[in-house]
């Protein structure tokens, strides 16, 4: 097991290595695309509306950047691997949410911070790698750009419309964080990349606590005014 991409062949990261990554990578944030586009109204009326507009053209930013910047070649294992992925990114309904398309709302936000916060593509390359390389400067931006995209989501999920359901959005968030991990830890040891933890971040998304009011209509808890 090795923690970094390579060995480099002709000074650059071996093609099939980068195909391996793109794929995984635009196949993620192709599902995310197209949800995002499902759940896009054709006017925009509220401030959530315009930020999502925001993230379906940054996540088409990414999908054309990291196709174009791969060395591409035949990588027979896509095959399975590319079923397997895209079965994941399916919606997956949210328990606890009556609102059917809040609950869709939830599981795209969940979906999309886990995919933001927990895949850093950029500590795949390795120490001292040209800062020129395409491939390098799309895995960076990718990075980057998650970073920014992953605040947005975390305003949204944590805002006061699904208070009401926090239980249930931590848990659609904890869900997709373990779901995705899983896959990009699978997908890093089919390269034989060592998978301890430093190409993946622990989820930055925290459920939060309850108002006043609702703690004051527990009965095990005393709450007095000054």
């Amino acid at each position: 097991m090795k923690p970094f991409l390579g060995p480099l062949e002709d000074g650059r990261i071996p093609a099939l290595q980068q195909t391996r990554v793109s794929a995984f990578l635009i196949s993620a944030h192709g599902a995310l695309t197209r949800q995002l586009g499902v759940a896009l109204p054709v006017s925009l009326h509220h401030g959530w509306q315009v930020e999502m507009h925001s993230q379906y053209c940054r996540e088409m930013e990414i999908l054309s950047l990291l196709g174009r910047a791969t060395s591409w070649v035949l990588d027979p294992a896509l095959g399975f691997l590319l079923w397997q992925w895209e079965m994941a990114w399916l919606p997956h309904p949210i328990s606890g949410v009556a609102d059917r398309m809040q609950g869709v709302l939830i599981d795209l936000a969940a979906f999309g911070h886990a995919l933001h916060a927990v895949i850093r593509p950029a500590a795949l390359l390795p120490e001292g790698y040209p800062d020129d390389d395409p491939f390098a400067l799309a895995l960076r931006r990718v990075e980057f750009e998650s970073g920014r995209l992953m605040q947005a989501q975390i305003l949204f999920l944590k805002g006061p419309q699904l208070l009401p359901v926090r239980d249930a959005v931590a848990s659609a968030v904890e869900w997709r964080h373990s779901q995705i991990r899983e896959l990009w830890q699978n997908m890093l040891h089919t390269m034989e990349i060592d998978i301890s933890g430093r190409h993946s971040l622990v989820p930055a998304y925290k459920p939060p606590a309850p108002p006043v009011a609702a703690i004051a209509a527990q009965p095990s808890v005393a709450i007095r005014e000054p």
